[in-house]
């Protein structure tokens, strides 16, 4: 059996509450209505009464004013004024458990997701690619897969295009055509998302998605609230973020159907930035998100100003509604309220197209599921005031409450481990040592080449000179034994004078020379 949440009471017999029954609150909702009717404090009063019976909560605070759940309300002429209205005695005001969160770290505990984990689809989104330059990231992606390399952060995915530009010619038998205009223009998408700050969602540690899905001592559900007015400046990286946590949340928990009330509830602020210009792709992606989504347990709002900026299969799917005055100026803001007078089921006292245009401030028509499940006929009521404040709280006390938050120090350290950028880097480090080391074997065998022919040369010349020096040697030999004989010749001549010395020489001169 679940729990009634009561939203409001009715503005003609305020002892008739407006409620909301927690075992369907995972079959969605929607608040809507124009600027300053009052969504804000309904997002505050269904925030606060998931909060109070153990449902944690996931919102955008895209003006910072959301921040006040977490400071405990206060009486003043104004509010007892609405407590007078709605027949009240007290409020019990308190603060809620909350946990700050912020994509760019400044406002709360950061928030990241690798490369890989948000994929090509959801990136080509984040960084406006058409239908080629899609085609062309979703090709890198699965390069990278094929060659074991993990895409991170935005360094690592430049990396990656640099890499498969390179490559281009080699990788297009296999992934198709790479065009260099297509890669260059995803590089340069990624640069303007970097110069907005968007390169800070993509790193580690990852977002544990559990984190969102905690209760405090009390059981109370805690609210998480995303800083947004930074990244509203970044709209379709806020819309896709989101899209891709409901689509973590629908991987990662289990089936479990309806519930006395849900495991979590999403409240999709400036819901319209989610549909803008998605392709029919996307589109269909959403739609089975938001239809199979509750039976994991998990109920999504969306909050925007016009019914019609949801497409009609998704308005279908939305059980719980709260629909805030429209103004009807012009034939769309009359087509506007006619739709949401039509996604309503009709009460016999009042025409609803008219009433949607004479609501004050704080006052809403109102329709959830019954008990069987089945739409309420609308009801006019009074929203019910909030238990926390309606000041957001100062600079100070959101770091005190961040630094003494249940998550401290889990995500606020990056860790940058290695991955494509740093494997890319090796291989290229690999490639210039091994050109550097091909340069040296070439420059040593040039130079081993030039050794060995002076080495040639060298040896050439010594044989050359020892040659020169064995001739020059055999003539000085044969010129010394000359110079002997002759010596020895002309002394015996001397000696032996006469005809007989003569004849004696000549004996001896012939025995010596053979003749």
């Amino acid at each position: 059996m679940g729990t009634p949440i009561v939203i409001a009471k009715n503005i003609n017999d305020t002892s008739k509450e407006i409620v909301l029954l927690s075992q369907f609150a995972n079959r969605h909702g929607l608040i809507a209505g124009a600027t300053g009717t009052g969504k804000t404090v309904t997002l505050k009063v269904l925030a606060e009464s998931f909060s109070r019976i153990g449902v944690p909560v996931f919102l955008a605070d895209a003006k910072g004013d959301v921040s006040s759940l977490a400071k405990a309300g206060e009486a003043s002429d104004k509010f007892n004024e609405r407590l007078k209205l709605l027949q009240i005695d007290s409020v019990p005001f308190a603060a809620n458990p909350v946990v700050f969160w912020d994509l760019f770290g400044q406002q709360g505990h950061p928030i990241r997701t690798t490369i890989s984990e948000i994929g090509p689809i959801l990136l080509a989104r984040i960084l406006n690619l058409n239908d080629t330059q899609e085609g062309v990231l979703s090709a890198v992606f699965r390069i990278a897969d094929d060659q074991g390399l993990l895409l991170v952060d935005f360094k690592d995915l430049k990396a990656m295009i640099t890499f498969v530009s390179e490559h281009a010619a080699e990788f297009k038998a296999e992934y198709g055509n790479l065009s260099p205009a297509s890669l260059g223009a995803i590089q340069r998408n990624l640069l303007a998302l970097a110069d907005q700050g968007g390169e800070q969602f993509f790193g580690e540690p990852a977002l544990n998605i559990l984190d969102f899905i905690q209760t405090d001592a009390n059981g109370h559900g805690y609210i998480n609230i995303l800083a947004a007015d930074k990244l509203m400046n970044t709209p379709k990286l806020y819309a896709t973020f989101l899209l891709w946590m409901l689509s973590e949340l629908f991987e990662q928990l289990p089936e479990v159907g309806d519930m006395d009330k849900p495991k979590l509830v999403f409240f999709f602020d400036e819901a319209h930035l989610l549909f803008d210009n998605a392709s029919q792709a996307l589109q269909e992606k959403i739609e089975q998100v938001v239809r199979l989504i509750r039976s994991k347990g998990v109920g999504i709002y969306f909050i925007t100003q016009n019914p019609l900026d949801l497409p009609e299969s998704v308005l279908g799917q939305l059980g719980n509604r709260v629909q805030h005055a429209l103004r009807a100026f012009t034939p769309k803001d009359q087509k506007a309220v006619k739709t949401a007078a039509d996604t309503f089921r009709s009460n016999p006292d009042f025409k609803v197209d008219e009433a949607i245009t004479e609501l004050g401030v704080g006052e809403a028509l109102i329709s959830c599921l019954d008990e069987q499940g089945t739409p309420q006929i609308v009801e006019r009521g009074w929203v019910m005031p909030p238990y926390s404040s309606f000041t957001p709280i100062t600079p100070e006390e959101r770091q005190a409450l961040i630094s003494q938050s249940i998550i401290a120090g889990v995500y606020e350290q990056a860790v940058d481990r290695d991955s494509a950028y740093e494997m890319l880097q090796n291989k290229v480090a690999e490639r210039e040592q091994q050109k550097q080391d091909a340069e040296l074997a070439k420059q040593q065998a040039k130079e081993q080449e030039t050794l060995a022919k002076q080495q040639a040369k060298e040896q050439e010349r010594l044989a050359r000179e020892q040659q020169k020096e064995e001739e020059r040697a055999a003539r000085e030999r044969a010129k010394l034994t000359q110079d002997i004989v002759g010596t020895f010749a002309k002394s015996a001549a001397r000696s032996l004078g006469g005809s007989t010395g003569q004849k004696l020489v000549r004996g001896l001169l012939g025995s010596l020379f053979g003749k």
